[in-house]
């Protein structure tokens, strides 16, 4: 496992190196980058499938170099993909799927965070543990460190990174699971393809849902006895609380906690439930490196949290998923994978696996009636889990079927070529499926002020001449809307952008409120009367500001934005305008003011 997951990891690294060294062209404005990933997906199946056919018909398992070949291509085939799917189509890019907008703005934040800081710091507040799972993001960072990256650089090779390796690690444990090379190699290909198409925009909680339907095989032997499996689980969970909460605490519920108590009823036993308090407090434990400092200042602090991460619900929130009637290979296979859940539903671990599915639509339900209490659980993201479920089970009865017929001549060579062109058949649209998501990698404007594209820079090519501005002034707590410019530089934030990616133990509304106050406040105030009101805020004295304006004409003032969360409505935030005095700047033994583009910018005098 151990050897899959670095092995992977490496290749992935090496090869993402590689591609930063070849003038590849850009994948938005040529179909070259689009012919060479096809091509690669295309070599990189008919030699696994050439592999493992040899390993199925000839029993070649254990027996000289041609079984090591095969075990070393099957382990690593799942990072091949990787690399090809995505790896090359982004090879002309700095920055990840969706570039930087809307919540990879968050993302880079914090991995810029924790590039510069190796400690439980907050991706915007100063002097503050993190509210978000820093797991995915600390391990990024010392990857920047390690190859000199700023954090916003090493979004992109420590994404592909991290998820080649879970897709690799899953080989061994679904051999281990199955007693099958052949069938844990195609099972994880499905789930990486499916993943690769469904949720790789956000890929530290790609590489958990990655585990969900293994962990739910898992969860069937934990509970009937296995020791192995109740540490399996146990460290499974313990990670996944380190890098997204939220399919933990959705596996955590409607997985391994609906499993356990199933299983006690049906046997009529308490062994189950005593491996689910052993589960629990290990994985607690383990979960308590990343979320410990946080809870410690939760029961310290002298005021209500409040969080608004879990107010969010879109269209594809109100809908219950059925990838199994989709027109489509996917749906084909889930659709296998319904029929298998139901006609196999004697065997134990095949119904711990329908278990799990029934558990999670039950999450998806329940995340539409809380709305009502002002929340919800966030249940369109688990989409993935079930698709994931549904089409595991899927390849499973495909190979429960095989076994029934596997004595029939050519029946192996017949599988083998009908599984690989339905994989490259799938797998080859995978950049396609990512066109918006990628033409968005090469359009938007990077930390160092250029396009990929080659096409004029916007408003973010003036960032660095802002920060040396601020630097020269020794600036650290920056009061801004400019989120791109917090998420290249490691400034920290007067206040988060939005509330829901707002660390509960900021006070983002009574902070809003506080800037709010001093734009109006402004109008009526000399600079240093101003400046005092800064300086007795109840937090973070801001030492520097950006601005929308100009400095020659200000006309109603400097802008600013601030947003205000307005679930249940959706879209579920609204921005609001604050305009300052451009007059309380202008002590030039208090302010530094100056014009860099469309912002002004003003720094305290040292």
């Amino acid at each position: 496992m151990a050897a899959a997951a670095i092995g992977g990891g490496l290749v992935t690294l090496i090869a993402w190196f590689v591609f930063k060294q070849v003038s590849l062209p850009a994948f938005n404005t040529s179909m070259v980058t689009r012919g060479l990933s096809t091509a690669g997906i295309v070599v990189t199946v008919v030699i696994v499938a050439g592999l493992l056919y040899l390993w199925t018909k000839r029993g070649v398992q254990g027996k000289g170099p041609l079984a090591w070949l095969t075990v070393v291509v099957a382990y690593l085939s799942p990072a091949l993909i990787v690399i090809c799917s995505l790896g090359m189509p982004l090879s002309a890019s700095k920055l990840w799927l969706h570039g930087i907008q809307v919540d990879q703005v968050f993302r880079t934040q914090f991995l810029t965070r924790m590039t510069v800081e190796g400690g439980y710091a907050d991706m915007n507040y100063a002097d503050m543990p993190t509210f978000y799972p820093m797991g995915w993001f600390w391990l990024g960072g010392r990857m920047a460190n390690l190859l000199g990256l700023q954090g916003w650089e090493a979004f992109q090779p420590w994404s592909l990174v991290s998820i080649a390796m879970a897709c690799c690690l899953l080989v061994p444990v679904w051999q281990r699971l199955t007693g099958s090379l052949p069938l844990g190699t195609v099972i994880a290909l499905t789930t990486t393809a499916l993943t690769l198409t469904l949720a790789v925009d956000e890929p530290y909680s790609a590489v958990i849902a990655l585990g969900v339907p293994a962990a739910a095989i898992m969860c069937s032997r934990a509970f009937h006895g296995s020791w192995g499996s109740t540490v399996g689980l146990l460290v499974f969970l313990g990670i996944s609380a380190t890098f997204y909460t939220l399919f933990t605490g959705a596996i955590a519920v409607t997985v391994v906690s609906f499993v356990a108590l199933v299983t006690a009823i049906v046997e009529r036993s308490f062994k189950p439930i005593v491996r689910l308090a052993v589960i629990g407090f290990g994985s607690l434990a383990i979960a308590a490196i990343a979320w410990g400092p946080y809870l410690l200042a939760v029961l310290r602090a002298d005021f209500p949290t409040e969080t608004a991460a879990q107010h969010y619900l879109p269209a594809e929130g109100t809908e219950v998923p059925v990838p199994f009637l989709a027109p489509s290979i996917v749906g084909l296979l889930c659709l296998i994978g319904i029929v298998y859940l139901v006609i196999r539903v004697k065997n134990v671990h095949i119904r711990t696996l329908g278990w799990a599915l029934i558990g999670v639509y039950l999450w998806i339900v329940a995340s539409m009636v809380l709305p009502l209490l002002g929340t919800t659980l966030l249940g369109f993201r688990l989409e993935i889990l079930v698709v994931l479920i549904m089409a595991t089970a899927g390849v499973l009865g495909l190979a429960h079927l095989y076994e029934q017929y596997r004595t029939r001549e050519y029946l192996a060579a017949v599988v083998a070529v009908i599984t690989a062109l339905a994989g490259i058949f799938y797998m080859q649209e995978i950049p396609a499926e990512h066109q918006t998501a990628i033409d968005s990698a090469y359009s938007d404007t990077d930390g160092n002020g250029e396009r990929a594209d080659k096409f004029p820079a916007d408003s973010a090519r003036y960032y660095s001449e802002i920060d040396e501005f601020f630097q020269g002034h020794n600036a650290d707590v920056v009061m801004t809307d400019e989120k791109l410019f917090m998420a290249y530089y490691p400034y920290y934030g007067f206040n988060a952008f939005t509330a829901h990616y707002a660390n509960p133990l900021g006070q983002f509304k009574q902070r809003n409120e506080e800037m709010a106050t001093w734009a109006e406040n402004s109008w009526d105030q000399s600079p240093q009367e101003f400046v005092d009101t800064l300086e007795n805020n109840p937090w973070d004295v801001p030492n520097a500001m950006i601005f929308r304006g100009d400095i020659e004409s200000p006309d109603d003032g400097y802008k600013a934005h601030l947003a205000v969360d307005i679930f249940p409505n959706q879209p579920n935030v609204r921005y609001d305008a604050i305009l300052f005095d451009p007059e309380v700047f202008n002590d030039s033994d208090l302010w530094d003011v100056k014009q860099i583009g469309p912002f002004v910018v003003a720094a305290r005098v040292n």
